[in-house]
């Protein structure tokens, strides 16, 4: 069974939320809302990719997809249903634009026009920022193709537009996914 253009996928684990934790072997619930979308899981398995496709991308291959693919959502009537990518069982389309990054050989890779960046811990500065972190500023972690051929590496030291930041937690990392436009220099 092949689509003529959407990955068919399923949620890594087999569950569609990630909002338990386990403390001395018993299993916690975190979060009961099937709106929020931090405890969405992310994390899907690729069991067919769409028809004629020819990319770098394979069945088992591991996709970061956006917080809607997975989630369930409660219609006019409070009656809890699937979001517009669910196909059957626990099998879901995925089409291009809802993906940011692939797992293939170990190696996380950005999609098309994705980039992430880490974010970076506060400098000593006179202006007063807020946070934590950096505010504009952070470190590439998975540059796209196009940066790469602009000179923008791993580990490059780079700001980025206001307000670009869409966080996500790749392997406990937190990062920012943003558009490779939305980056504006190299420090």
């Amino acid at each position: 069974m092949k689509s003529p253009f959407y990955f068919i996928v399923r949620p890594l684990d087999g569950k569609r939320y990630n909002n338990t934790k386990q403390i001395g072997g018993v299993d916690f619930i975190t979060s009961s809302s099937e709106e929020d979308y931090k405890f969405s899981n992310r994390m899907a398995v690729v069991v067919e990719t769409p028809l004629n496709y020819t990319g770098k991308i394979k069945t088992g291959d591991i996709l970061l997809v956006h917080h809607n693919v997975f989630k369930y959502y409660n219609d006019m009537k409070g009656r809890q249903k699937s979001g517009k990518s669910f196909f059957m069982n626990d099998l879901f389309f995925v089409d291009n634009e809802q993906f940011f990054l692939y797992k293939k050989d170990s190696e996380w890779i950005s999609h098309d026009r994705y980039c992430f960046v880490k974010p970076i811990s506060k400098t000593k500065s006179i202006i007063k920022k807020r946070g934590n972190e950096e505010p504009l500023v952070g470190e590439m972690y998975y540059p796209n193709h196009y940066l790469i051929e602009q000179g923008v590496t791993k580990g490059a030291r780079v700001a980025f537009q206001p307000d670009s930041e869409y966080e996500f937690y790749v392997e406990g990392q937190k990062l920012y996914r943003m558009y490779d436009h939305q980056i504006t220099l190299i420090l």
